[in-house]
């Protein structure tokens, strides 16, 4: 069976996101670019597949701009046996839509035929949480979404997902998609002898028309703004002080 995994390249989670000054978008100028955290995880996940004897082969995917070679060359460090980029944009501002990259996806799976789809559940830039469902969809495969266990039992795959009043287990028929949460497992470090090797991997470049995908967008980025700045708090001497603050505040 092979694993599909797509990986998306996006800001350093330990970065501190500037706004551009005209509001456009996210300054990405000199800033640190690394996996996206849940990728690495559905990585990792597919890894241990293979390490169990589950699955053959792990393919480790991307859509966007080309620098996201490196972000495939990590995948392949980890473990990845080969890796394919679709390069869908030229400028490292603009996000591919997840319909797009689903599309774009169908079209790889179709030629690979995978027996397994492990994706992030969202991205960390975006937070759209809609590419896994989506490409489910295309396919006419069933899905699971937000995994915190995925177990492999024959045809069907056993996963536990987590929902708003706890842990919920399903089982769906294979092929399937499967999302994934942050404690599903705990992603390894690359050896630097993995690393050198995964320079050797094959890694194939495609491009979007390969797939007969267009590449436009739908959505358009109105403004983008920081947080507003956290209030200052005050201290309450005794609890009837704080009820009638509360009061005031019309907290209750």
């Amino acid at each position: 069976m092979k694993v599909l995994v797509p990986v998306k390249r996006v800001i350093d989670y330990n970065v501190k996101v500037r706004v551009k000054a005209d509001g456009s978008g996210v300054d990405l100028a000199n800033v640190k670019m690394s996996m996206n955290p849940f990728d690495e995880i559905s990585v990792e996940q597919a890894i241990r597949l293979k390490e169990a004897g589950q699955a053959d082969e792990v393919i480790a995917v991307s859509v966007g701009v080309k620098q996201a070679q490196e972000t495939l060359r990590t995948a392949l460090a980890m473990g990845a046996d080969r890796a394919i980029l679709v390069i869908a944009s030229e400028d490292v501002h603009h996000d591919i839509e997840p319909l797009t990259v689903a599309k774009i996806l169908k079209g790889i799976v179709d030629e690979e035929q995978p027996g397994l789809v492990l994706c992030g559940k969202q991205a960390i830039d975006n937070d759209m949480n809609a590419t896994g469902q989506m490409l489910s969809a295309l396919m006419g495969w069933s899905q699971a979404t937000f995994a915190s266990e995925v177990a492999i039992e024959g045809d069907k795959a056993v996963v536990t997902r987590e929902v708003d009043g706890g842990l919920q287990t399903i089982k769906v028929n294979m092929p399937t998609v499967v999302t994934v949460d942050l404690r599903l497992n705990e992603p390894r470090y690359a050896s630097l002898p993995n690393i050198m090797k995964a320079k050797k991997k094959p890694l194939d470049e495609k491009t979007p028309a390969d797939y007969g995908v267009e590449v436009s967008n739908r959505l358009e980025i109105v403004k983008t703004v920081e947080p507003a700045a956290r209030a200052a708090g005050i201290k309450v001497g005794s609890v009837d002080e704080l009820m009638a603050k509360l009061k005031e505040a019309g907290a209750v």
